[in-house]
């Protein structure tokens, strides 16, 4: 499935349904009067974050959603059928914006939420509803009152507890490979990764979302590369995993360079929780590792954790310190706490049995 994380989308709610102009007509009834009925409701346009998606690639072919008309009234005093509702089907994280891209309009956050983009027009009143003692055969009626349309754009960026940020081959995509069940492409060569990636990691019991997002380059904010266009998708995120290569000839340079464009970027993410890695640290001998180790320290002003997906070091420990800061930014209680108070009731329960 192709990835696509904006689309721009015109719609139109339904047009109210005309009212009725009708008398009674029957045999041997002198004075029938009239029996118009009234213009059924245009349809709405709604939209609704639903679970399954992780794209808007479905909006590539279909730009145009339009809610059925209301039904005129008819004689009898039959009013007309409502139109249906249409209703725009779009990932959790997903935000709704005007025309001009800018003014936020709803931010869809929560699964089965929903939100009407456009009310459909009111049906007329037909004339038996202006019937009165001094006007018993009124012979107009009101039409229905348009719909709303309008352009929208849908913007998604995507729901993760945690982000991958880094240069090119920093290791991202062989990290989330290694600690979920995701498959991105990995090859060795820069911008392997084309967009974003999700996973699920699971430490202790418990679970947390990964975001993989292409790697970030001196200049992206100005559009080199890939651009930054994709660090809307680590904007939601609790902490960030700030993935340094140690094949890197300036560890401390490469730390500052993306650094630098999270800071440009803005939304946040400047100040976010951040977890500082050395990776790849299976190419390095004792000497090297422990020389770019402290480069890579007084750069960012951290201690940082030393991986290797290859081997498997600090894999554990850097999904344990990324828990730790979901379980706090969340206010969460931490699931090994938990467990542990709870094996220390068995404990207790079992003592007092013997007794």
């Amino acid at each position: 499935m192709k990835f696509l994380d904006e689309a721009k989308v015109y719609i139109r709610s339904g047009d109210g349904g005309a009212g009725s102009v009708s008398f009674r007509r029957e045999k041997f009834v002198e004075f029938g009067g009239p029996d118009g009925g009234d213009g059924g409701r245009g349809g709405d346009v709604w939209v609704e974050a639903v679970n399954g998606l992780n794209t808007l690639i479905d909006f590539r072919f279909q730009q145009h959603f339009k809610a059925k008309v209301g039904m005129h009234g008819m004689g009898r005093n039959r009013t007309g059928a409502n139109g249906e509702d249409v209703t725009l089907k779009v990932p959790v994280g997903t935000q709704i914006f005007e025309e001009d891209n800018e003014t936020l309009i709803v931010d869809m956050t929560v699964e089965g939420q929903r939100f009407r983009l456009g009310k459909g027009g009111n049906g007329g009143f037909g004339n038996a509803h202006f019937k009165s003692a001094t006007n018993q055969a009124p012979n107009w009626a009101n039409p229905g009152l348009e719909g709303e349309e309008k352009t929208i754009w849908l913007r998604l960026k995507l729901i993760a507890d945690a982000g991958l940020v880094g240069l090119p081959n920093a290791g991202k995509s062989t990290f989330l490979a290694a600690v979920t069940r995701a498959r991105p492409k990995i090859a060795n060569y820069p911008f392997t990764t084309l967009h974003p990636n999700l996973g699920v990691a699971t430490i202790d019991e418990r679970e947390f979302i990964l975001a993989d997002i292409p790697g970030l380059i001196e200049g992206a904010h100005e559009g080199v590369g890939i651009g930054d266009r994709f660090l809307g998708h680590v904007e939601r995120t609790r902490v960030l995993l700030h993935l340094v290569s140690a094949q890197e000839e300036n560890v401390g340079k490469a730390y500052k360079t993306v650094k630098h464009e999270l800071e440009a970027y803005g939304g946040g993410l400047e100040d976010k929780p951040e977890i500082v890695a050395l990776s790849q640290i299976d190419v390095l001998d004792e000497a090297g590792l422990k020389k770019k180790a402290q480069e890579l320290k007084k750069a960012s002003g951290k201690v940082p954790l030393l991986l290797s997906a290859i081997t498997g070091k600090g894999m554990t420990e850097a999904l344990r310190a990324l828990r730790d800061v979901i379980v706090a930014e969340n206010g969460d209680v931490d699931l090994r706490e938990k467990k542990d108070k709870n094996r220390k009731r068995d404990l207790d329960t079992d003592t007092e049995s013997d007794e």
